[in-house]
């Protein structure tokens, strides 16, 4: 029997004899050399010669090559066992195919080449940068990247955008991490890029530069979010932070100065509003205070008019009933209105010249601190 040949020796192969030298298993000048063809049985029993080496006593039957097999496959499964960290999830796979994903702790799939295992990290945070790229210690900005920050907006103006996206690994996915994305930060790129384009293309740069650009990294992150999920990427977009929102370089300074006008206009059309805003109600109330004194002034007018006619009417009827008596009595009252509060001269009718003065005013004075005319008479004859 071939495998009971202890001869040989030299390399695991043995040494072949004659003008080989023992330098190739295969003979002098190799398997396509000049020299003969190699005997298998001889490399056979040149192995077995090596492996017996190992072997206490230099001999091994049928039992002690099972006990070895079996060795060699046992030490073989136990390398099976792998240890899966809190921040990754195990992806065991069997002869390539994916069969199911483990959590943390000690984990155990059948070992290479029929099984495979791969661990990705799912709480890394990982940043994606469009517009520009960063310098290789993270502080600042390496350069701007024309091609992708130019976007055009809906009212057909330029805008220079720089962003990032801060995404991660879905830990609810990661298999779709693992075998749909070929280039992760290529396509997250691409699509973030894509995304920011269309956001941009529905609002005015005004809005953009000013009070929108909040919505416009929300509304970017959904979109991309969704736009992944349709992929089958296994991909989570954190946020989306805008770092840079400004007008190309070569017009920036026409825009600063076309925006600086519309502020003014802003700011003037505010003083104006506040103006009437002041204005107006004080105006309203002005005509309200005018037209509540109008109806007061024509409510005591009629009134008064009212009172009068009705003092009249009763003087007219005392009048018919005795007209002398008040002809004389109204004479005598329109005379104490016209003279109440003159001097007074008393003059004789008769024409013969000033009488003796009365000093009317005087004994008037002297009365009525002594409260015994209260209403003197006053008038004059003729």
């Amino acid at each position: 029997m071939p495998w009971s040949n202890q001869s040989g020796g030299g390399g695991p192969w043995g040494q072949r004899g004659g003008s080989g030298g023992g330098k190739s298993p295969w003979g002098s000048g190799g398997p396509q050399g000049n020299g003969n063809p190699p005997d298998l049985e001889d490399i056979l029993r040149r192995s077995q010669d090596r492996l017996k080496d190992f072997i206490p006593g230099g001999s091994m039957g049928g039992r002690g090559l099972i006990i070895l097999v079996l060795g060699v496959i046992a030490v073989w499964l136990l390398t099976g066992f792998y240890t899966v960290r809190p921040n990754e999830v195990g992806i065991n796979m069997i002869f390539g195919r994916f069969t199911g994903t483990s959590g943390e702790g000690l984990r155990y799939n059948l070992p290479y080449p029929i099984g495979r295992v791969v661990k990705p990290n799912v709480t890394a945070q990982q940043r994606v940068e469009v517009g520009y790229r960063s310098t290789p210690t993270g502080q600042g900005r390496a350069r701007d990247v024309i091609e992708e920050s130019l976007m055009l907006t809906a009212d057909e103006n330029i805008v220079d955008i720089d962003f990032d996206a801060v995404w991660q690994i879905n830990p609810a996915r990661p298999q779709d991490y693992v075998f749909n994305l070929q280039n992760p930060d290529g396509t997250i790129k691409s699509v973030a890029e894509s995304a920011m384009r269309e956001v941009i293309g529905r609002r005015n740069i005004q809005a953009i530069l000013t009070t929108e650009q909040a919505s416009v990294a929300q509304e970017v992150r959904e979109i991309m979010q969704e736009a992944l999920d349709a992929y089958g990427a296994g991909v989570l977009i954190n946020v989306v932070q805008l770092q840079a929102v400004r007008p190309p370089s070569e017009v920036q300074q026409a825009f600063f100065d076309v925006n600086a006008a519309q502020q003014d206009a802003v700011r003037v059309q505010n003083e104006a509003g506040a103006f009437a805003s002041r204005v107006v109600p004080e105006a309203r109330g002005e005509a309200a205070r005018t037209v509540q004194q109008a109806e007061g002034y024509r409510e005591q007018s009629v009134a008064d008019a009212s009172g009068q006619a009705a003092r009249f009417r009763q003087v007219y009827e005392e009048y018919r009933k005795a007209p002398d008596v008040s002809r004389e009595r109204i004479f005598l009252e329109t005379m104490e209105r016209v003279y109440g509060g003159v001097d007074k001269i008393i003059v004789d009718q008769n024409g013969q010249g000033v009488v003796p003065f009365l000093p009317l005013n005087q004994m008037q004075q002297r009365l009525q601190p002594q409260g015994n005319a209260a209403n003197p008479q006053q008038g004059a004859t003729r």
